[in-house]
């Protein structure tokens, strides 16, 4: 169902009080009213409670630059920036003819020192990009010369991503495209803007603020990590039971072409770092058969994590397939053509993601993109190699059951880890780790990059990142720890985020046992452990007291001098070097 603008301002008045709270403020240079209601009303469809801060309209700069200002005052953690087309306008026309070649640099180099401004106090800025106008002076010659509005507002478009790419602490809400989708007639109302100077119809605001939650709630920890795909009528259409693989609809001509696109676009998020499930009704070799053999087919056994196809219920075999992915139900997506076993899967599973998929295939990967499932805050070099991560994980459960002892078991992986400080190398996967990590993570606290490095030069805390390998293979880095130096000799936890994937291997006693060795080489007496309780991580509740802390308050203290490692099946590299 379509959201409207309507039911965002009645969600606006529900009740928030079980989310968790989101500052942030809206900037703009033109009325944003209905902008505010939008984020707010849409906040409540990603179950955030967001605090909105909008500012007088025509105030960026200030509300930026004076550190008095009731921006700064508020400390918000997310700052949107919307400037208006037509005002862009306004300043470029005012413009010597001779100097209009060089304003969207000049524009770039001023939000550069906004955005540089807003991370130095901790805000991730939200810039909003910008649609065309419908025409120009120029005409078509537009697109040739730098001395046209049409040339240098794309300028800015792609001078604003390249500078989201360079300054972490920003990302590009984009109105581009939105317009591109909508259409300019729909989203501007030229009537509108002159007479109440709003840039935007009321229902433009939907998918806007659509775009600026989706990106709040990512970096927030709202992240979807795997799609699980049905496969009759939803990877290929016809049933492979009835029609063969030499049946089955899929290619470039007639309906096969809309199976084929909603192929490329599963592989796309697979080479993105988003795990592939298949989970369907079939006899496994059957099922399997188009992936080996079918020349047509995007998608290929080895691009599937976890291949589950039987004639169980749907329900059971998707909790397996979690299982093995250990993440939770609603950090994936499931798809199916058949609205019965959508219905079922939902009533069994409700946190688990089930989009109503079109009747029609060839609107499979509109209404998809639409939806925007799978918004990422983070792309790293590791995230190519997750899908092989879990078929590793895959054979680690199969190898498992083959023991009857747990210790033996782990003895048998040929578990090593390695433990280092933050680097220029693994700093975006611990900026991506703190982002994602939900349940094994004891006070949730995210960082960027920029954090990160700055946490790596600052002598009073130090971070170290744990990897894992075993005899499956790599599963790259999977544990962050930040200790903070207090005085009198302790040290405190700051940070203790680990992947899901590594639990029930001993890791939680190695990493304190590296942890207690490398407190005491910096002359600490005790550990100091905190758990702050979230809505997912009640998984490491007792994490403290299990690891034999005592409760001291709302903290949890390990005292060093009586401290006996614990004896675990992982090696540390060094020791093996």
């Amino acid at each position: 169902m379509t959201i409207t603008f309507g039911q965002l301002r009645k969600n606006a008045k529900r009740d928030y009080a079980a989310f968790p709270l989101v500052r942030l403020a809206l900037l703009g240079d033109s009325p944003t009213q209905f902008f505010a209601s939008a984020l707010r009303g849409y906040a409540y469809e990603a179950s955030l409670d967001l605090d909105v801060f909008e500012a007088d309209f025509d105030q960026v700069d200030r509300q930026i630059l004076d550190p008095s200002s009731e921006l700064h005052e508020r400390s918000s953690q997310y700052v949107v920036v919307f400037e208006a087309v037509p005002k862009l306008y306004a300043t470029f026309a005012r413009q010597e003819p001779s100097r209009r070649a060089g304003f969207a640099r000049n524009y770039i180099e001023r939000v550069r020192g906004l955005v540089e401004q807003l991370a130095s106090r901790k805000c991730h800025v939200i810039w909003c990009n910008f649609a065309g106008p419908a025409s120009d002076v120029f005409g078509n010659f537009a697109n040739k010369t730098e001395f046209s509005f049409t040339y240098q507002l794309r300028l800015i478009n792609v001078e604003l991503m390249r500078l989201a790419a360079e300054a972490k602490s920003m990302s590009i809400c984009d109105i581009s495209a939105i317009q591109n989708e909508m259409g300019r007639a729909r989203m501007f109302s030229p009537t509108t803007y002159v007479t109440t100077g709003v840039v935007f119809e009321l229902e433009a605001w939907v998918p806007i603020a659509k775009s600026v939650i989706d990106i709040v709630a990512t970096l927030c920890g709202r992240v979807r990590k795997a799609l699980i795909l049905d496969l009759d009528n939803t990877v290929w259409g016809g049933v492979i039971g009835d029609d063969g693989v030499e049946g089955i609809q899929i290619g470039t001509l007639g309906v096969g072409r809309a199976f084929t696109d909603l192929q490329t676009w599963a592989k796309q998020l697979k080479e993105r770092g988003v795990v592939l499930a298949v989970c369907s009704k079939n006899t496994e070799s059957m099922a399997k058969e188009p992936f080996e053999t079918h020349p047509e087919m995007v998608l290929r056994l080895e691009d599937i994590a976890v291949f589950v196809a039987n004639w169980e219920n749907k329900v059971d075999n998707i909790r397996y397939i979690q299982s093995v992915l250990n993440i939770g139900f609603d950090s994936m997506v499931f798809l199916d053509d058949n609205p019965v076993e959508r219905g079922m899967v939902r009533s069994g599973i409700p946190e688990l993601i089930v989009p109503e998929l079109p009747s029609d295939p060839a609107d499979y990967v509109p209404f998809l993109g639409a939806l925007n499932l799978f918004e990422t805050a983070t792309f790293s070099e590791e995230d190519a190699l997750r899908t092989q991560q879990y078929r590793e994980d895959a054979g680690r459960v199969a190898f498992q059951k083959t023991f009857a002892n747990e210790g033996e078991y782990l003895a048998s992986l040929d578990m090593v880890s390695e433990v280092s400080g933050f680097t220029a190398f693994n700093t975006p996967r611990v900026a991506q780790l703190s982002q994602r990590s939900n349940q094994f993570n004891l006070r949730t606290v995210r960082y960027t990059d920029r954090d990160i490095e700055e946490i790596a030069r600052d002598p009073r805390q130090t971070g170290l990142a744990f990897t894992l390998d075993d005899r499956f293979g790599a599963h790259g880095l999977i544990c962050v720890v930040i200790l903070k130096w207090e005085p009198l000799g302790a040290a405190f936890i700051d940070t203790w985020l680990m992947s899901c994937r590594v639990l029930k291997r001993g890791m939680e006693q190695f990493v304190l046992n590296a942890v207690v060795d490398f407190a005491r080489a910096h002359g600490c007496s005790e550990l100091v452990g905190e758990y702050v309780a979230t809505p997912k991580n009640a998984l490491v509740k007792d994490h403290y007291r299990h690891l034999g802390f005592a409760p001291a308050g709302e903290r949890w203290v390990l005292p060093l001098g009586s401290f006996v490692p614990a004896r675990v099946h992982i090696r540390n590299k060094d020791d093996n070097d």
